[in-house]
């Protein structure tokens, strides 16, 4: 799969805010089928499920809701911050945290790891984003987006991109 990038929308879209990841998927359609060798993908955040979906990928982006004060924040973290940041609460009782320690361990990580966290609201069984979180996917869309063609960008693949740190990027950058 060299050149080839995965973006995994993680969460429960019948857990109200869990389900932005699955619902930002549908707004990078066109990028998918722009960029050939970008593929979407929808996990529950179960560590074994998300190390088989970047399995053998140069770039796997994760969209995901984090327990945070501002809901529709945005925090991009890459494998070094997400290490720093690892006890910030996901909706998920094992998630994230639990998959990169697992796939390290496993020799699965893909060659870059990007996350994209968004602080949610509500997480009580019901369908539908709370508004701020809401507002916020076409942001998160828009980020995942730039992310992908970076490292496209960067050397003709995501690969060449994903050994550069990018200036700026972390939590709290929207």
């Amino acid at each position: 799969m060299t050149g080839a990038a995965v973006v995994i929308g993680v969460g429960n879209e019948f857990r109200r805010d869990d389900g932005v990841g699955p619902r930002v998927l549908g707004l990078l359609e066109e990028l998918a089928r722009e960029m050939p060798g970008v593929r979407l993908a929808g996990c529950d955040g179960e560590p074994a499920r998300l190390i088989g979906l970047w399995e053998g990928a140069e770039l796997a982006v994760v969209v995901d809701a984090v327990r945070g004060d501002r809901p529709g924040r945005i925090h991009e973290l890459d494998l070094r911050t997400a290490g720093r940041h690892r006890s910030s609460p996901s909706s998920h009782a094992l998630g994230l945290g639990a998959a990169i320690e697992l796939a390290a361990a496993l020799d699965r990580l893909p060659a870059r790891l990007a996350i994209i966290a968004v602080e949610a609201d509500d997480f009580r069984i019901g369908t539908g984003l709370s508004p701020l979180v809401a507002d916020a996917l076409p942001a998160v869309a828009a980020r995942v987006a730039r992310v992908v063609r970076a490292a496209r960008a960067a050397g003709g693949g995501p690969a060449d991109a994903g050994r550069r740190a990018e200036p700026g990027s972390g939590p709290g950058r929207r």
